[in-house]
């Protein structure tokens, strides 16, 4: 019985956990609707979503990779601030989206990208 009780109890705390993630994606403010997309370069690609998530993922070398999933907390400036709680990461956006040669492009953590 003790199990399932446990069992029971972890799986009300995933979906707690779910749901509070849920809460903390807020949309993309109106002026900062050109950062929406995929963007890529040969090492990096960086999705936000019109929800206001991220999924970043950043492979500058075979043996070093860098990921994140989770909402964006705030815009400071033109840099996004994302994550959950106290666990966040800055991404450094030096040059927001523009268009250049007929594309979307943005610098992000000095990073050229290029939406598809």
């Amino acid at each position: 019985m003790k199990t399932l009780a446990t069992r029971s109890r972890c799986i009300g705390l995933i979906l707690v956990a779910l749901l509070m993630l849920v809460a903390c994606t807020k949309p993309i403010p109106a002026d900062k609707q050109s950062y929406i997309g995929t963007w890529e370069s040969a090492t990096m690609s960086l999705v936000v979503s019109r929800e206001g998530r991220v999924i970043y993922k950043h492979e500058p070398t075979p043996s070093t990779r860098k990921s994140i999933e989770a909402p964006i907390k705030a815009f400071e400036g033109n840099d996004m601030v994302v994550g959950v709680g106290p666990l966040t990461t800055r991404f450094v956006v030096s040059l927001p989206p523009h268009q250049a040669d007929g594309a979307w492009k943005m610098t992000v953590d000095g990073e050229a990208l290029t939406r598809r």
